[in-house]
């Protein structure tokens, strides 16, 4: 059997930095006095007794198939009372949650121990730049001219964590990041107390949320993530780019480095099977993401104008910005004799508090003073740039407020663009209404409402606030001629609003198909019109007529107001010449096909989409639709973007950042930035013809191989989710239905209410759920098989233990099955299997998962999971036990809950209550379940 690690727990403990030891240590000692305070010397015994006993459970190594030891936690487990159940449950849950911070913050130290060793970091900008500047060194300028990073943030419902528990957890941090730099004894003391404080405010805090999450409350923690972080590193990170480009000179001469990234929410935006985000909804999203960007600029600009006191003797103000000033002074005069008055013989500063006084004055709807576009401001900024650097001040010209510019350009004044998603079924049901006069019903008036409030946010914010709609499940060219339409009808007397209307592929056939999907698409008027290759038959044809593979010849909507290419890139799009964009989904594609097939699939249709744009001299985006766990396309987001397939990147990434995700990349400053550095410094070397060549042709080699592979993999895992009443099976060995409970998103978890089969199943609770059971499933299951496959074939092994580390796409496929399997844990697994009373069912994933381990091992050639990366490797063993005790005790109340008896059982609130916490438990010792 193939083992984690064949070094004992303490060995590990003793491996781990020593400042994180101190931490950890520090934090579980507060945690146990908290405890023994809160719950007395009894309550904190029973935690003891626990963790003691799912540590010894793993001594042995391999450990036995018969789980004695299990059965002994078992016993005890079950001895107590429901209530204090809850709170040990509760305790090992604030462990994880204190465990995680010291983690993390032993990144951060490292990233800056690392930084300030001088020596570049690997998967950094300096590091790309270097590589291509030594391999095809023509190409950097017309590369960094067209890069585009474009994270878009999701409402999907994979964080646990309330708020309030972020809050307070975010508070731990700021102390614990104290002690490094506690200037003493006594400042040492005080920290630790008031971390004991904050312990205490945590261990009280109820995990679980009272009431459902609303849109509404969705929005408010995405812009916590705006205001906090995002905002601030933007500029940070284009600094660090403009370093390795101009060197010494950086922040006295004109900046190299363009504001690459661009932001994008389906927050507000993503109705797609969910009801309760509204044409409302999305108007007030798009009015609260403009208030929290005008508000943060109108806060760097007064920062910055404050600070410019350059007085007009020793800088002067430039023609234009004298004659900027005297108009301001003519149309405003009480307010710039005010700031003159504070602001005597300082032109530039004058001018940037006026600056400042205007974007207050756009927040606040005040026509006469406000801005009406982003542009005109960046104007007014370039213009004080130019004025500081023809006075001879080039350092106040290209430092602090080109922060500013590049925070603008970034954000304008909407934040992130909001993208809507609504689902193709939607649109086909609201048009035939329309068509046969029917009265429209509510879901029909719902969907006309949102192309009236997009067209609106479009007026008071700029087309960039929102123009994209991603249609879910496209299948033909009708599904996005259909959107234009509805999108004429809704505005009748109006202007459309302007659209990019994105096909998003999901299933195996819809990815296969993806390019005469296109090849339709291009006859639709509004995108011919948008892409400059006109249709001469192409008209306001009725969108019948744009088949799932016919003749479509016409496009519903007008060619001039409302047409919009699928994700053109508009103005400031970096890409050059005609741009589409198309997005692919991992998580529905993993759930059909297997991580195996959604894989190689997702590869090949990558390759078709990159190759039919390169033959039409259309600048592509590929939209990723990746989750945060492994079984819907997660992992480190680098080495995914390394292993697209060639010629797909081109400069350009779009990616969704997903739930638990958003909070771990985002979260922090230092975290922030360099994950951020790792994915553009991989877009920028995915992009150099030079950085792909080698891998595709091991592709081309291994081509055969693969497709045994994938063959192999996708008979296995299809065999088992088709076998006769496996949903069944998997709603009782998993707290499935019990999710809903967490009241973690506001989307339902299945598309159809009524549903109970997987085919409605939405991707994220059943990979959420799987993690639950310690099986991670859709992380691996077909893997050995297909491997299997391949090992009959002559030298099939050596050539993928070759491909393994020539390939990255294999590479990607094999590591992340490693640490999926690395996190599964056989003999807990193996009793959730069994309440499923179905044999069969549990001897077919036992099994694949002994083949899996064994023969990923053999490829890649590690004498045990995770030996390449001892620090993950560390870490998943150290906690490996303290998630078998939350296991043990949420088995304790699955197996009530699944009881004859359970409907009628007075227990039952209670048992749901601590399944739910710890579900919640194992989501934090887990990291990336959903």
């Amino acid at each position: 059997m193939a083992t984690l690690s064949p070094v004992s727990r303490e060995s590990d403990r003793q491996q781990m930095p020593q400042r994180m030891r101190r931490d950890v240590r520090l934090l579980g000692d507060l945690l146990g006095e908290v405890l023994r305070e809160s719950g007395g010397e009894d309550l904190l015994a029973d935690v003891e007794r626990l963790r003691h006993a799912v540590i010894e459970a793993r001594r042995e190594d391999p450990p036995p198939r018969a789980d004695p030891v299990g059965d002994e936690i078992a016993v005890l487990v079950a001895s107590w009372p429901l209530d204090r159940a809850e709170l040990v449950a509760r305790a090992f849950t604030v462990y994880f949650h204190l465990v995680n911070l010291a983690e993390e913050h032993q990144r951060i130290r490292t990233l800056r121990e690392r930084a300030a060793g001088g020596a570049p970091l690997r998967e950094s900008l300096a590091v790309a730049v270097a590589d291509i500047r030594a391999t095809a060194p023509g190409e950097l300028e017309a590369l960094l001219a067209r890069l585009r990073v474009h994270p878009v943030l999701t409402a999907h419902p994979t964080e646990t964590r309330r708020r309030a528990v972020t809050a307070a957890l975010r508070g731990i941090s700021g102390l614990l990041a104290g002690l490094d730099d506690a200037p003493g004894p006594g400042a040492q003391a005080e920290t630790q107390r008031r971390l004991r404080e904050e312990i205490d405010l945590l261990w009280r805090t109820s995990p679980l949320r009272v009431k459902a999450m609303e849109p509404l409350d969705e929005i408010r923690a995405a812009m916590i993530v705006f205001d906090e972080t995002l905002f601030r590193v933007v500029p940070a990170l284009y600094r660090s780019l403009d370093h390795v480009l101009t060197g010494a000179d950086c922040g006295r001469v004109p900046a190299a480095a363009p504001a690459f990234l661009r932001f994008g929410s389906w927050v507000g935006g993503d109705r797609d099977g969910n009801p309760f985000v509204t044409a409302q909804v999305t108007r007030e999203t798009a009015i609260i993401q403009a208030q929290h960007a005008l508000a943060a600029l109108e806060t760097v600009t007064e920062r910055i104008g404050r600070a410019l006191t350059a007085e007009a003797p020793v800088t002067p103000p430039s023609p234009a910005l004298a004659r900027a000033l005297e108009i301001a002074g003519a149309e405003h005069p009480g307010l710039l004799a005010d700031i003159a008055a504070r602001s005597p013989a300082e032109p530039h500063r004058t001018y940037l508090l006026f600056l400042a006084e205007r974007l207050r004055a756009t927040r606040l709807r005040h026509a006469d003073l406000g801005y009406g576009d982003p542009a005109g401001f960046l104007a007014d900024l370039r213009l004080v740039q130019d004025s500081l650097a023809a006075a001879g001040a080039p350092r106040q010209a290209f430092g602090e407020l080109q922060h500013l510019i590049w925070q603008a350009e970034t954000f304008g004044f909407h934040l992130a663009e909001l993208e809507v998603r609504q689902h193709s079924e939607v649109h086909a049901r609201a048009l035939a209404e329309l068509e046969r006069g029917e009265p429209p019903s509510p879901q029909t008036q719902e969907v006309l409402a949102t192309f009236r409030v997009i067209a609106w946010i479009q007026g008071r914010f700029g087309t960039r606030a929102c123009r994209r709609y991603v249609v879910s499940f496209t299948r033909s060219a009708r599904d996005i001629a259909v959107v234009y339409e509805l999108a004429r009808r809704a505005v009748p007397d109006g202007r459309p609003p302007n659209l990019d209307v994105i096909p998003l592929f999901e299933s195996g056939a819809d990815l296969d198909h993806a390019v005469e999907v296109l090849d339709e698409m291009l006859k639709l008027e509004p995108v011919a019109s948008k892409l400059g290759t006109p249709n001469p038959a192409a008209s306001r044809a009725d969108p019948a007529e744009a088949g799932s593979g016919g003749a479509g010849s016409g496009a519903a909507g007008s060619g001039g107001a409302g047409s919009g290419a699928a994700g053109s890139g508009g103005a400031g799009s970096g890409a050059a010449g005609p741009a589409l964009e198309v997005m692919l989904g991992y998580s529905d594609s993993a759930k059909e096909l297997g991580p195996v097939g959604a894989t190689l699939r997702l590869f090949r249709a990558q390759a078709a989409l990159a190759a039919w744009a390169a033959a039409r001299g259309v600048a592509l985006t590929l939209f990723h639709g990746r989750g945060g766990a492994l079984g819907r396309g997660g992992g480190p987001a680098g080495r995914a973007v390394l292993a697209q397939a060639p010629g797909s990147v081109d400069g350009r990434f779009k990616v969704t950042e997903q739930g638990e995700v958003i909070f771990a990349r985002y979260g922090h400053l230092v975290l922030a930035q360099r994950h951020l550095e790792q994915v553009t410094s991989a877009v920028l070397l995915a992009s150099a013809p030079a950085s792909t060549a080698p891998a595709a042709r091991v592709e081309q080699r291994i081509a055969d191989l693969a497709g045994k592979l994938e063959a192999a993999a996708l008979d296995a895992y299809r065999s088992l989710v088709d076998t006769e009443g496996f949903a069944t099976w998997f709603a009782r060995i998993s707290p499935l239905e019990e999710i809903s409970g967490l009241r973690i998103g506001s989307r339902p978890a299945r598309r159809a209410a009524a549903s109970s089969g997987l085919a409605d199943l939405r991707a994220i609770p059943w990979v959420f759920a799987w993690a639950q059971t310690r099986v991670n499933l859709p992380g691996w299951f077909g893997l050995g098989s297909g491997l299997a496959a391949v090992a009959e074939t002559p030298d099939g092994v050596a050539e993928f233990r070759r491909a393994y580390r020539e390939w990255p796409l294999l590479a990607v496929l094999l590591d992340n099955a490693e640490m999926s399997l690395a996190k599964t844990d056989r003999r807990i697994a193996a009793r959730y299997l069994a309440l499923g009373g179905r044999p069969d069912l549990t001897a077919a994933v036992l099994a694949e998962y002994d083949l899996t381990a064994r023969l990923v091992l053999t490829v890649t050639g590690h004498d045990r999971l995770l030996a390449d990366r001892p620090v993950l490797s560390r870490a998943v063993a150290l906690r490996n036990p303290y998630v078998d005790a939350l296991s043990h005790l949420q088995l304790r109340a699955l197996a009530a809950l699944r009881a004859p008896t359970a409907e009628s059982s007075p227990d039952r609130p209670r048992l749901e209550r601590l399944l739910l916490l710890t579900v919640n438990g194992v989501a934090a010792g887990l990291q990336n379940t959903g």
